[in-house]
């Protein structure tokens, strides 16, 4: 696990970014909230409208990252538990137009597998602070490095979440694009939820192009990097929402061989290195041990050819998560 460690300490984030994500000349308003009635619960309605920044205490310090901090807290009166996701007036400005990007998406989302955001504060000094439920086990990538083995079993309830929250999040028209062990919550129930939209993007219509390098190139589709020889759009672009599914297959490999797929033991990763491997090697494979439906979902994920992985809705109904005990 140590050597997971290692390769997780190193930068796999690339710079380059799309039109809309260049830094802005002026300061950005918190975007408008479009959850209508419909979409959102009244108990989270009723939350949003009673809490203020006054009523939580910091307890702790859980991550730092992209100019902002995140805490857990509790409410001073109801001794309810929190996550708070602060961003610093001072940060970058391509970070401050992801959390606001983050607001947007999270705004338009209610799924159980999606983290819920329960308030967004903006400080008189500029700084922005999103208020979310609090996963008390981490991220799926805590648990790796923790030495967590997962079974075939854990592995279907996963993937069944995590494919229920795509399945909601591609419905809405919301490609994630930086699916990944650190980006997926988890509780002591083993509930699985996705969370980090700060490079996400919102399609204006179904068929939209992505043709943005933004996202952690790790867990990126072959097709991202090189879209002319694998995007299937004739125009430099990709199929976002394949792409998420890429993302899926490679991280539920992770899950259960404990080590990133593509590099061996010792191997340290670079750009060019991975590029390769993505582009022009095959798919990882599974052990001989595994089952053939478990063998079979991954093949689903980790097509080359992204007109042949499987859709979120698709996924739903493979045979390798027909076994998990539905809520």
């Amino acid at each position: 696990m140590a050597l997971v460690k290692d390769r997780r300490q190193l930068n796999l984030r690339l710079p380059l970014a799309e039109l809309s994500e260049r830094r802005p000349r002026f300061p950005l308003p918190l975007p408008p909230s479009s959850i209508s009635s419909a979409a959102t619960s009244s108990s989270s309605a009723t939350t949003s409208a009673t809490i203020s920044l006054s009523d939580l205490e910091k307890i702790q310090v859980l991550g730092h990252g992209n100019g902002g901090t995140v805490y857990k807290v509790r409410h001073k009166r109801n001794s309810n538990i929190y996550a708070l996701k602060v961003v610093h007036s001072d940060c970058d400005p391509i970070n401050r137009r992801q959390i606001f990007r983050e607001i947007s998406i999270l705004r338009r989302t209610d799924s159980p597998y999606v983290v819920k955001s329960h308030s967004v504060f903006e400080k008189p000094g500029g700084d922005v602070a999103i208020l979310m439920e609090y996963m008390d086990r981490g991220t799926l990538e805590n648990l790796i490095k923790s030495g967590v083995n997962f079974s075939e079993e854990i592995l279907a309830k996963i993937a069944y979440q995590v494919v229920q929250g795509l399945e909601h999040l591609h419905s809405h028209k919301i490609i994630h694009r930086d699916l990944k062990p650190s980006n997926l919550l988890v509780n002591s129930e083993m509930e699985v939820k996705i969370a980090d939209f700060g490079v996400s993007k919102i399609m204006c219509r179904t068929l939209d192009p992505c043709n943005s390098y933004v996202g952690t190139c790790a867990y990126m589709s072959p097709e991202r990097f090189d879209p002319d020889t694998y995007g299937n759009n004739n125009d430099g672009s990709y199929n976002g929402y394949a792409s998420d599914i890429w993302s899926l297959g490679l991280t539920l490999l992770e899950l259960y061989l404990g080590h990133f797929p593509y590099l061996g033991e010792g191997q340290r990763p670079d750009w060019a290195t991975l590029m390769c491997a993505i582009c022009f090697g095959e798919p990882p494979s599974l052990p001989e041990s595994v089952s053939k439906e478990f063998r079979s979902f991954i093949e689903c994920c980790l097509q080359k050819d992204s007109s042949k992985r499987w859709k979120a809705s698709q996924l739903l109904g493979h045979p390798f998560l027909q076994k998990v005990k539905r809520p």
